[in-house]
């Protein structure tokens, strides 16, 4: 533990990234193999079940520090981390551990067996023998939130450095259904390793954003002059659902999100399909909520994410279908490597060798005559339920990660009112002193609505700014979320809006964002509810 605390220290005291690669490979090389492969499951965002639950772990704090609850909760808001207000407020330890990684996190998951008064006793004990910052890390792993500020890419590279494996190789092997005490290093490691885990999907090819930035589009000229002739290209929609590998090895079937999640059995309607491919099929997709062959918003899709158990309402108000666009794996072949009209065909191949077309969909191809065709054409990817257009050479090879090049993303304008901030809450890491997380509202009569939270699009300067004049411009307090006085206006950009039953507003946001701070607007000019009402059609 104490050289995994070490290097959790070091790579958060650097924000140069060849530092960080550095301190990376320097503990690949020290470590044992096993607290490598645990390492690695953290870094890369394994998740790991949480034995303690998180009320237990906050009422034990609290007594190991012999604080009352309430200077606790405040040390809490000022800090901005759980994990590290514990091991700030708790006394020195009083003892020391030399257990490692590995064992630690045995230990942890030992605990399910235990009552709960065993769980508590080891926990106090636990905490009584590490240091501040082994404390801090500790905290982390039972909390079952752990995150670090280095990219997987990052982690990968270091390692492909250690052990004279290629990236995508080593990016491909970490992903599917290992943990650490199924998958050891050996394994990982070996040059001509087999591909053991029939569940195992491939690393998913991330597009590229056309914009300039994170709103500003490229004007068609532009386009032309960075992508050349559009006869190279082939264009589809840009499907808003929830992106997905859907793979049939060994007569078994598993279906895949991006974030690593394994979802069969979400998604039961995708299930006769699936048994019919042939084996060693690999799809790239989309999964949708459909009906009468039409897509249906995210929103509805959503009613279904997160629940244990699909019941039959569920099921019939967000049936889902699969909108396929490419084919990774073909008889049992990695295909990524084939051009990308090539892996067209044989994804129409597949679709033919099934009797479910109304769940088994190809991403159609949009026909365009040239850019400035294909812009008007992308004016219409809301009435598609869709988020723009995809952008993907006809000559491309199916890649790892977000590459520049060879698949963009065209996406559509953001919608945007003018809002008023009413409340902000500080953030959390560096941001733990700043006011960072702020709630916007509009005007309903001579009432202001809150309708949408935000904390992403200013710069550090103007966050600085927004800080200081919320600290100097607090109406109430409630916990650690600061009634704001009502003066500053920041246009909101959002991609989608749906009603909501939930809000007191009435509708729901799709990725609300800060555009811009208006300066130049007074607070009465901000949009109505009525603004947004008539963005739902109503």
């Amino acid at each position: 533990m104490k050289a995994f605390a070490q290097l959790f220290q070091l790579l958060d005291e650097t924000n140069k990234t060849n530092e960080k690669v550095a301190i990376l490979r320097d503990y690949f090389n020290k470590a044992p193999d096993t607290d490598k492969m645990h390492m690695l499951a953290l870094f890369t965002g394994r998740r790991q079940k949480r034995q303690i639950n998180s009320t237990h772990i906050r009422l034990w704090a609290i007594e190991a520090a012999h604080l009352p609850t309430w200077l606790f909760e405040e040390s809490y808001h000022v800090v901005g981390d759980l994990g590290e207000t514990m091991a700030l407020l708790m006394p020195a330890a009083t003892s020391t551990s030399n257990l490692t990684l590995t064992e630690w996190m045995e230990q942890i998951n030992e605990l399910s067996n235990k009552t709960e008064e065993e769980r508590k006793a080891w926990l106090l004990q636990a905490w009584a023998s590490l240091d501040t910052q082994e404390r801090f890390v500790f905290n982390k792993l039972i909390g079952g939130s752990f995150r670090i500020g280095v990219s997987a890419n990052l982690v990968i590279k270091a390692l492909a450095d250690v052990t004279n494996l290629d990236t995508p190789t080593l990016t491909h092997r970490l992903m599917g259904n290992w943990m650490p005490d199924n998958y050891t290093f050996e394994q990982l490691t070996q040059p001509n390793a087999s591909a053991d885990d029939i569940s195992r999907p491939y690393p998913f090819f991330l597009a590229y954003p056309v914009q300039e930035t994170s709103e500003k589009q490229k004007s068609t000229a532009e386009l032309q002059n960075a992508l050349g002739d559009a006869t190279d290209w082939q264009a589809e929609w840009k499907w808003d659902g929830i992106r997905a590998q859907l793979i049939k090895r060994n007569g078994k079937i598993f279906i895949w999100s991006r974030g690593e999640d394994l979802a069969t059995d979400k998604f039961p309607e995708l299930h006769p399909f699936l048994n019919e491919l042939p084996d060693g099929t690999v799809m790239d997709g989309e999964i949708l909520s459909f009906r009468e062959g039409q897509p249906l918003p995210f929103n509805i899709l959503q009613t279904r994410i997160g629940r244990k158990n699909l019941s039959k309402k569920i099921l019939e108000e967000s049936p889902v279908a699969l909108i396929a666009y490419d084919c990774l794996e073909f008889n049992g072949e990695d295909v990524r490597n084939k051009p990308q009209s090539e892996r067209r065909v044989l994804l129409e191949q597949l679709q033919g060798a099934t009797s479910h077309p109304e769940i088994f969909r190809i991403s159609p191809l949009i026909n365009f005559k040239g850019w400035e065709d294909l812009e008007q054409i992308r004016t219409q990817s809301r009435a598609m339920v869709a988020e723009g257009i995809m952008l993907k050479r006809k000559s491309a090879h199916y890649q790892v990660g977000r590459r520049r090049g060879d698949w963009w993303k065209w996406k559509i304008d953001p919608l945007s009112v003018d809002a008023v901030m009413v409340y902000a809450q500080k953030g959390h890491g560096r941001r733990a002193d700043l006011y960072t997380d702020y709630t916007f509202a509009v005007w309903d009569g001579d009432k202001l609505v809150p309708f949408a939270k935000a904390y992403s699009g200013l710069t550090d300067q103007e966050i600085n700014k927004v800080d200081y004049f919320i600290k100097r411009n607090t109406l109430e307090k409630f916990g650690p979320v600061r009634t704001v006085k009502p003066e500053l206006v920041f246009e909101i950009g959002f991609e989608g809006i749906n009603k909501s039953n939930r809000h007191k507003s009435g509708v729901a946001l799709r990725f609300p964002r800060i555009l811009r701070w208006r300066q130049d607007k007074p607070k009465e000019e901000a949009d109505t509810l009525e603004t947004l009402k008539a963005l739902l059609g109503e």
